[in-house]
């Protein structure tokens, strides 16, 4: 039986999510036993965030361009 993929929102790695997973289903299994120690979350660099951003633009971009 084959778990579903998911993508981490913390951290962007892919996991597989299983039933007996503790922590949040959104979270690699790494990132939720961080959630509980604040010092130990990790944050985004600048760099993600960049690649992020030019991932909304280029979505805008493709679903709200008009073809003339």
């Amino acid at each position: 039986m084959t778990f579903p993929i998911k993508i981490c929102v913390i951290c962007g790695e892919e996991f597989e999510l299983k039933p007996d997973k503790p922590g949040f289903a959104n979270r690699c299994p790494e990132c939720s036993e961080t959630e509980g120690d604040d010092s130990n979350q990790r944050s985004l660099s600048s760099d993600s965030r960049e690649l992020n951003a030019a991932r909304r633009e280029a979505m805008r971009n493709l679903l709200y361009r008009k073809d003339s």
